[in-house]
């Protein structure tokens, strides 16, 4: 009998202590298996300062060996790649079992940021795919590299993505697009959706595993309070309401449009998680409804804060076996009624360059907010321009931006009166340093897809190094800071971008 030796698949060392911390939850949270590999892989784009802060070598994570580990086509020395499951509810029903249908957890490594899960997204079919195919698309990949990215340099918490891998082999979506895989880093990939996954099943076993571990590693805190009797779990969910109300405030403030909050995108961390049809505003319309999939408009703009305390209520739902009685999980979740406003007025105030909160500075806010909506301005321009107009760095045609410039004059009066003279200089230095020049508006993201597909390489690196500064001038770049083009209302963009 002949014996075939298999030839052992040379691994790339990162230079990283891995632990796997999910791993040790046990095999009801996840399948162990490796990424299926893609041919001919190349580099994307890269993120080179996210690679610096992790205390990882660019040269050796951007070479043909790291490009082919971060594809899923060589392992990575010290990993221990999975797929969790967990369940969830998708647009208010309950889906039963999801999971990771085209991601897989490396692990988690002790960086120079601390310890960091990473994930593979686009990396094959899993247990949990379902009726997917496992894979991610280039244009989707790109989004979500440059979405997540821009969303950190404005203080917004979120996972973040490390690069982007691409492949020509073929993915079938609306039409055949080529396959991507992008590399993501969060201190934790833990959902809501895990916790109702083993709730509705009433594996209360390991929901109090998943929990400790979650309290234990993230919020141990919740072990010593006085409140709720000392119950953690219930501390537990106060402190993710707290998270996800700072988080969602953050949304409203510079006007991002998540598109798919379901349950399982939501991050027990309080990030932004999973970028899927996600938008910044260009015209400032409440209702605005970024994702072509959302037919009934549940997860439009103006009602993303509504539905964060909904999800919020499933995840106290889920954790009620562990938190025992109703009483305290619905105090808990009041946290997020109270603490919801008050940073989105402290979000809107520092909009506005104004100090210390003043009676009136609420009616200025919703002033402004309300003849935004009503003509329909662009909301990131405005922003800009009037912030220049108080630091007196320019004379740029705020007023022009209005259809009821009467209005808006009446309105400017007042704000201006507010501030005072003498503290206008701070307070317009203080909104230049709040409000963006540079968002990830739709058109820019496509004009870089197609960039990409076309194999410049450079187009998306180049962006993102404008999203990663977005307070700068940068006045080579001032096209991308203008109004978009006619053909951008024109982008749709769904559960499959």
């Amino acid at each position: 009998m002949n014996h075939v030796m298999e030839k052992p698949v040379r691994q790339l060392d990162l230079g990283l202590d891995w632990r796997n911390s999910f791993a040790g939850l046990g095999e009801a949270f996840y399948t162990e298996l490796r990424p299926t590999p893609l041919p001919d892989p190349c580099l994307v784009a890269g993120n080179r300062a996210l690679a610096g802060a992790l205390g990882i070598a660019p040269e050796l994570l951007f070479s043909g060996d790291g490009v082919e580990a971060l594809t899923g086509n060589r392992p990575i020395g010290g990993t221990r790649p999975l797929a969790s499951v967990y369940s969830g509810h998708q647009f208010g029903v309950w889906a039963g079992q999801l999971g990771d249908g085209r991601a897989i957890l490396l692990g988690e490594a002790d960086t120079a940021s601390g310890p960091q899960e990473f994930q593979l997204k686009g990396s094959g079919l899993t247990p949990y795919s379902r009726m997917g195919d496992g894979r991610a698309v280039l244009r989707s990949s790109i989004r979500e590299f440059l979405g997540s990215e821009a969303m950190h340099a404005l203080g917004i918490p979120t996972t973040r993505a490390l690069c982007v891998t691409g492949s020509p082999a073929p993915v079938r979506r609306e039409e055949i697009e080529t396959a991507a895989v992008v590399t993501r880093v969060a201190p934790s990939f833990i959902r809501f959706g895990h916790f109702e996954h083993f709730s509705a099943r009433g594996q209360h076993a390991e929901l109090t595993r998943l929990a400790d571990h979650v309290i234990d590693r993230f919020y141990p805190s919740c072990r010593t309070t006085d409140k709720f009797a000392g119950n953690a779990c219930a501390a537990l969910l106060e402190r993710v309401s707290e998270r996800t109300a700072a988080m969602v405030a953050q949304w409203q403030a510079v006007g991002f449009c998540h598109g798919v909050m379901n349950t399982d995108n939501m991050s027990i961390l309080g990030l932004t998680i999973d970028y899927g049809p996600f938008q910044f505003l260009d015209a400032f319309d409440p209702g605005h409804i970024c994702n072509h999939s959302d037919e009934q408009g549940r997860y439009a703009f103006n009602r993303q804060p509504d539905v964060a305390y909904w999800n919020l209520f499933c995840l106290g739902q889920a954790l009620l076996p562990l938190i025992g009685e109703e009483d305290l999980a619905l105090a808990a979740l009041a946290s997020y009624k109270t603490v919801f406003p008050l940073e989105l007025e402290a979000r809107m105030s520092a909009k506005l360059g104004l100090g210390d909160a003043l009676p009136g500075d609420r009616e200025l806010i919703e002033g402004i907010l309300q003849l935004l909506a009503a003509d329909r301005v662009d909301y990131t321009i405005f922003w800009r321009r009037l912030s220049r107009h108080v630091a007196g760095e320019g004379r740029e045609g705020v007023r022009d931006l209005f259809l009821q410039r009467e209005a808006f004059d009446g309105w400017l009066l007042r704000y201006l009166e507010r501030l005072g003279a003498a503290g206008r200089e701070l307070a317009g230095n203080r909104m230049l340093a709040t409000n963006p020049k540079y968002v990830l508006r739709n058109h820019l993201g496509e004009l870089a897809i197609r960039d990409a597909k076309l194999k410049n390489s450079g187009a998306v690196e180049d962006l993102l190094a404008l999203v990663q500064a977005p307070y700068n001038e940068h006045p080579a770049h001032d096209d991308k800071a203008g109004f978009p083009p006619d053909w951008a209302s024109q982008i749709e963009i769904s559960c499959s971008s």
